[in-house]
């Protein structure tokens, strides 16, 4: 005979009087990791190797605190290590479109840029000021006057010898002329037709000679204006180099040691001393559709984009990237509008989180990387090249005809740690082939830990941790003691804890609020169990509204009196934070046929196909046990009563067998007790999850219509182990009130729901008279001989049948 559990058996209770503490003040801080020692050996081998691959992929559900315990212990190792290099984007002054990069030693990045823009500020008063000042003006003056002179002194020497030759050198609006003379004045064209001939020769021979030297001179003309033009523009580098050297001269001694930023600064200079006009004529004027259009010159070329610094901080960088983008990984290439277009220059390049992560560490979710558009290929194309190339999305599927531009690739040195659920990481492992030659360490959190003194000691001090960290009333014993059971609770486990913080974190802050409330010097169990009743209050809505439905008998439910063929099961309704189950009406019916077992919620497509699994297994322990040299010749009807969703789970197999066997032993099931746990096909029980919820959905609805003694649920003795049981149920067990019944199988729990005994099979297979097997087997074997008896008239009447014929 199984007898109820002992109330010590339903509540496993955490003594307060084993801590030697009076309240988590006197307790010192958390310095380990409870129950992670697994996790936190992959974490520390994978953050300190350094070969290509070995990225991380940490496992596990939220909210346990897997990132919070990386990140403390990245912290901690970061600090050691050496702060990575800054990293800039220069000018190509050769190839615009194509920035060059520039590594630097840590907090160099953002001095070079300071020392160019004070650099460019001082330059942009400095040049016009020199080119304003007299000696420039002198100098600039002298050139000038220099080829004056040599012009006038050709014209000069031109003119002398016309007039030796009785013609002069006349400048007109349409250049130089050549004109004959008589005392020194110009014969007018009347007289010169009367002058002989021989006198007319002679002067268009000299003015052709004249006219040759003139127009050598005139084709000397522009030489000189070059050479007037070069000889101002060396003044110009001359004046320029005078304002400029000196400053990049200073610069080089103090960036003597980096040979790319010396050859950087030679660039400059030389661009510089190539492009003075802009430092003279700052503002150029437009006119654009009868407006003027007003623009100063920036010089933008000259300054630096440092994209990354890390001279603020020692140690590695940890950076962590809540909204993984595609441009938001890899950086990105914005663009101004400018009259209308769209334009960009290397300042203009933004980093990504790799590259501030460069050198140190990049925490992702992988939920948030795969729900954006190419971003898991772009960081997985950045970790194959070990490089980080800024390529704009638009340009690359052809998208948009925006000029923009192809920065030098950045090599890349980061250690990548993808945060995420199991489900993501097999999902990636099994259709992503890429995937496990990034990821090669897996880190895989453990959701409950040992349940013993020594962890409850540990949880105190997490307690105590928790509480200074968030600024908590001191936790006394009981209230410790009282976490404790319900991460217990949580676990749905007796003998382990539960590592999900965020939920033990919420319960220790909504605690300290009541403890608060109630002007409590400290947070004591009662407070804690407040919370929790006011945390199941605030989510239990559709139960309250689920139980009225049985109460007001809108959902069929009895909880007294015996019925044929009909159990009440239980079954688990999981609204993420909060789960609760309710019975279940479960009826069976049974008939002649050939061994065929209709489960009515497949026939309809509401049967999961672990549900539909369990409803075969009894099929198949039927057969096994009562028809092993003879088929069977029944059929049955299994239906979860008053069920319109998705029946999913094999808990309730247990329960359809027991109604099988109670309608062929035509033997009534109490209906007093429900019953919830798989079966196998030797009738075992086993193990189911929610115990605890089950045994409490059932309890309340007979608490709510009295309880009587006779009511009670019935467990698979392998979930004794399981039970956390709220006080009230534990009360009632104590009072004798309600009864929890632990079953080894299928024999046990149908001899406590029909009060028969099930019967062992004697050395022949038979079963004691009047027992629960004795009934089914005679049942069944009426049944046979029925079918028998059919077939034996069936083949009668087809014989008379031919021998008509």
């Amino acid at each position: 005979m199984t007898l109820p559990l002992q109330p010590q058996q339903l509540h496993h209770p955490c003594d307060p009087e084993q801590f030697g503490f009076q309240t988590t003040a006197d307790l010192e801080d958390m310095t380990e990791i409870i129950g992670q020692m697994r996790a936190m050996d992959a974490v520390h081998f994978g953050a300190g190797i350094r070969h290509e691959g070995y990225n991380l992929f940490v496992l596990g559900p939220s909210g346990i605190g897997k990132r919070s315990m990386v990140r403390q212990f990245l912290e901690k190792k970061a600090v050691d290590e050496h702060a990575p290099d800054d990293w800039c984007y220069l000018n190509n002054f050769a190839q615009p479109h194509k920035p060059q990069a520039l590594r630097l030693p840590p907090g160099r990045g953002a001095k070079l840029r300071s020392s160019m823009e004070q650099l460019v500020d001082y330059l942009r008063s400095a040049i016009p000021a020199l080119f304003e000042s007299d000696e420039y003006r002198a100098k600039a003056g002298a050139i000038q006057d220099e080829f004056g002179k040599r012009q006038e002194q050709v014209f000069k020497e031109l003119g002398e010898d016309a007039e030796k030759q009785e013609i002069v050198l006349l400048r007109t609006p349409d250049g130089f002329a050549f004109a004959p003379t008589r005392n020194h004045e110009v014969i007018p064209p009347g007289e010169y037709e009367k002058l002989p001939n021989e006198d007319k020769k002679r002067v268009e021979t000299a003015i052709a000679n004249l006219q040759e030297r003139l127009e050598k001179i005139m084709r000397q003309m522009p030489q000189w204006r070059r050479e007037r033009h070069e000889r101002v523009k060396q003044l110009d580098r001359e004046t320029t180099l005078s304002a400029v050297g000196h400053l990049v001269d200073e610069l080089r001694e103090t960036y003597a040691d980096l040979p790319e930023v010396l050859k950087y600064l030679d660039a400059v200079q030389q661009d510089m001393v190539d492009n003075v006009d802009d430092f003279r004529k700052q503002e150029e004027s437009t006119t654009l559709d009868g407006m003027t259009i007003v623009t100063h010159q920036s010089f933008h070329r000259y300054q630096v984009n440092a994209l990354v610094t890390n001279g603020e901080k020692p140690g590695a960088p940890i950076v962590s990237e809540d909204n993984p983008t595609y441009s938001n990984l890899v950086g990105r290439v914005e663009h101004i509008a400018q009259l209308g277009a769209l334009v960009t220059d290397f300042t203009l390049i933004k980093p990504g989180a790799l590259h501030r992560a460069n050198g140190g560490y990049l925490l992702l979710d992988i939920r948030k990387v795969l729900v954006q558009p190419f971003a898991w290929e772009g960081l997985k194309r950045a970790l194959q090249s070990r490089e980080i190339r800024i390529e704009s999305l638009g340009q690359m599927y052809s998208l948009v005809s925006t000029v923009s531009l192809e920065p030098e690739p950045i090599p890349l040195d980061t250690k990548v740690i993808l945060f995420g659920d199991r489900l993501f990481y097999y999902l990636l492992q099994e259709y992503d082939p890429e995937f496990g030659e990034l990821f090669k360490v897996a880190a895989d959190f453990e959701e409950r830990i040992e349940r013993n003194a020594d962890t409850h000691l540990l949880y105190a001090r997490l307690i105590a941790t928790l509480a200074r960290k968030e600024n908590l009333l001191p936790f006394d014993r009981g209230a410790v003691a009282r976490v404790i059971e319900h991460s217990a609770r949580l676990a749905d486990d007796a003998e382990r804890l539960s590592t999900h913080m965020r939920g033990v974190v919420d319960l220790l802050r909504e605690a300290d609020y009541w403890a608060r409330e109630a002007s409590h010097g400290t947070v004591q169990a009662a407070d804690v169990q407040r919370s929790i009743d006011t945390q199941i209050r605030r989510q239990d809505r559709l139960r309250d509204r689920l139980h009225e439905a049985i109460l007001r008998d809108t959902l069929m439910i009895a909880t007294q009196g015996e019925v044929t063929g009909q159990i009440n099961g239980l079954s688990v309704i999981d609204l993420g934070n909060f789960a609760f189950a309710q019975p279940t009406r479960i009826t069976a019916t049974t008939r002649l046929g050939e061994g065929e077992l209709i489960n009515i919620e497949r026939e309809v497509k509401l049967s999961g196909a672990i549900h539909s699994k369990g409803v075969l297994i009894l099929s198949s322990f039927l057969a096994a046990r009562y028809a092993k040299n003879q088929p069977l010749a029944f059929s049955a009807s299994l239906v979860f009563e008053q069920s319109y969703g998705l029946v999913e789970g094999d808990s309730a197999s247990m329960a359809e067998l027991c109604a099988l066997l109670s309608n062929l032993a035509n033997a009534p099931v109490k209906q007093s007790l429900a019953i919830t746990g798989s079966v196998n096909q030797f009738g075992q029980a086993q193990t189911i999850g929610a115990v605890n919820e089950k045994i409490e959905g059932f309890f309340d609805i007979c608490a709510a219509r009295g309880l009587n003694g006779e009511q009670g649920v019935l467990i698979p003795a392998a979930n004794i182990k399981h039970l956390m049981l709220r006080h009230d149920v534990v009360a009632a067990a104590v009072a004798g009130k309600f009864r929890i019944y632990a079953v080894e199988n299928v024999d046990q729990a149908i001899a406590i729901l029909t009060g028969l005994p099930a019967g062992e099979a004697n050395a022949k297979g038979e079963y004691p008279e009047g027992s629960i097997n004795c009934r089914v087997a005679a049942r069944l074997a009426e049944l046979t001989k029925i079918r028998q008896s059919f077939a034996k008239q069936s083949g009668k009447k087809s014989g008379a049948k031919k021998q008509t014929e």
